[in-house]
This record gives C-alpha cells, structure tokens and sequence, in this order.
C-alpha cells in the first residue's frame, strides 16, 4: 500500500505540510509507504490545453515535474492534497497540480490504473471551518472523477507557522483520515 501527499503551500514546513504530514503518519502507522511532495519547489507548468492526452492514453506532452507526479499517483494506491485557502480558493500552486491532472480525465486511468482513495486538506485563516463549504464541496466532487474522496478536512484560524500544532483535535482527526485510506 502506497500513499503519496502533495502540499501546496508556498510556506515550507507551515500549516498545511504539517496537516498532510499527520494524515501521512496515519497511513504509514496502519502500515503504508508514504511520500511528501512539496508543489511549490516542483517545476510544473500550466496546462497548455494542447489535448494531445487524449489521444496518448492519458500522457501529458508537457515535460516537466508533474510526469514525476503523474507516475507517482498512477503508482500509489492513495493520495492526499493539502492547500492553504486564499481569496475563498486552493492556493495557485494547488490548483496548478490540480489543472494537470486533466490529463487523466476520461483517458481510462481508472480501468489502467484503479480507483485511488484520496483524501483533502485545507487550512485557511478564517476560523470558521465550513466558511468555504460550497467551494470545497465542488473540489471533493471535482476529485471524485479519479477516487472515492473523503470529506475535506478544513483547519480553520491557522494564520502564523505551525500554529495548528495546538489544535490537537485537527491533527488527531488527519491521523484518523490517513489510517482510514488504507483500511
């Protein structure tokens, strides 16, 4: 079993890696191989709507480090996204990530590849949790075209570096979300 987290937050080691990083050791403590990509050091270039996936059986033409993404994900059994909401949306380098995984949309990934679990994490400034509900309810569905997705996990008042450290409850809950994608 293979889970594979992707964090896309320009701030190395802040919130949102820390809420990928726990959902992480969940499915490494039930057991999986994890890996931790950080999208903002990758280079990843947006989607040239070139369509040239659609007729490769879902290869992108664009080479650069999304095939190392691409592979990753087709390889594992398991994904988790983690990203910062800004202006009442995903950070740009989330949905950079998220635009090139266009290239798996309606390619036969899931009859090659199999459905993945996929498991969402956001945090955001604003303190209350379901502020952004309408939108991440759209990314889960969005989502669903490649896995069986869970409920997004939302850390709402996380403003300064790790400070959803002190927010136990949020931590223990991404634990409990990574052992769930490999139950």
């Amino acid at each position: 079993m293979k889970v594979v987290g992707f964090v896309g937050s320009p701030r190395e080691g802040g919130n949102t890696e820390i809420l990928v990083g726990e959902m992480l050791k969940g499915a490494s403590d039930n057991g999986a191989e994890t890996k931790l990509f950080n999208l903002n050091s990758l280079k990843i270039t947006p989607c040239q709507a070139c369509e040239r996936c659609k007729v490769n059986g879902g290869e992108c033409a664009t080479k650069d480090d999304m095939q190392t993404l691409y592979k990753e994900i087709r390889e594992s059994d398991a994904f988790v996204l983690g990203a910062p909401i800004y202006m009442w949306q995903m950070s740009a380098q989330a949905k950079l990530f998220t635009d090139r995984l266009y290239a798996f949309f309606m390619t036969g990934f899931e009859e090659k590849y199999g459905k993945k679990e996929i498991a969402l994490a956001f945090t955001q400034g604003n303190p209350d949790a379901n502020a952004f509900n309408d939108y991440l309810n759209s990314v889960k569905d969005m989502y669903g075209l490649f896995g069986n997705v869970r409920d997004p996990l939302v850390a709402g008042g996380t403003h300064e570096p790790g400070e959803i450290r002190g927010n136990e409850d949020v931590l223990k809950r991404a634990r409990e979300i990574g052992k769930d994608l490999v139950s």
